[in-house]
């Protein structure tokens, strides 16, 4: 599975030179934990989170303040001022367990997606999550979905157990079975795939 097949896409985004209170706004609205920030041209240029806005955004309690610096109104900050640059960005074709590995190592929650330097999309720990947690049933109906696009319906058996995907194919062709196990592969959620012929199925 790669990225391409787990991103969400269009994105909503931010420009730099948006007030902190619009980014926010914009993360409140959509339960979102972070927000790619963007030229004109659609570049990613940065990346703004919820720590990097709250990050001494908020006044110290009148009775204590008198210990404390004084902060930038939020009026008066833009998102360029907080927001994290360079940011980590992965592109489209990447491998989902090479993603998963980065989201984690860099203890980040969002990972923008890139064709170049332009955003097409972005992954989040919970878009993985999600994955995890379908059903075996929807995995069976889209791999057999794509099945029938390439090669007809009627051809294919499909078996799906904890993600785990087996397919028997009507027809003894090694090229078709390969084509099915990667088919099957970029199906979110599926962990594993083989597929073979119905003369080697003993439940045929």
């Amino acid at each position: 599975m790669r990225a391409r097949d787990l991103m969400s896409a269009p994105v909503v985004t931010v420009h730099p030179w948006a007030p902190v209170k619009e980014a926010a706004a914009v993360l409140s609205e959509h339960g979102f934990t972070a927000l790619p920030v963007v030229d004109d041209d659609e570049r990613l240029i940065g990346i703004v989170t919820e720590a990097d806005l709250i990050r001494g955004r908020i006044p110290a309690d009148a009775r204590t303040a008198h210990q404390r610096p004084e902060i930038p109104s939020v009026a008066e900050t833009s998102v360029e001022q907080v927001m994290t640059t360079p940011v980590t960005a992965m592109s489209s074709g990447t491998d989902v367990a090479d993603l998963c590995q980065a989201l984690v190592d860099a203890k980040i929650r969002a990972m923008p997606i890139v064709d170049g330097s332009r955003l097409v999309g972005i992954v989040t720990r919970g878009d993985v999550v999600r994955v995890l947690a379908r059903e075996d049933s929807a995995i069976s109906a889209d791999v057999r979905h794509r099945l029938e696009i390439y090669g007809g319906t009627g051809r294919w058996k499909v078996e799906v157990h904890e993600g785990v995907v087996r397919i028997v194919d009507r027809y003894d062709d090694k090229t078709d079975r390969h084509v099915a196990s990667l088919l099957a592969l970029a199906v979110p959620g599926v962990v594993g795939a083989e597929t073979v012929s119905s003369r080697e199925d003993p439940w045929s």
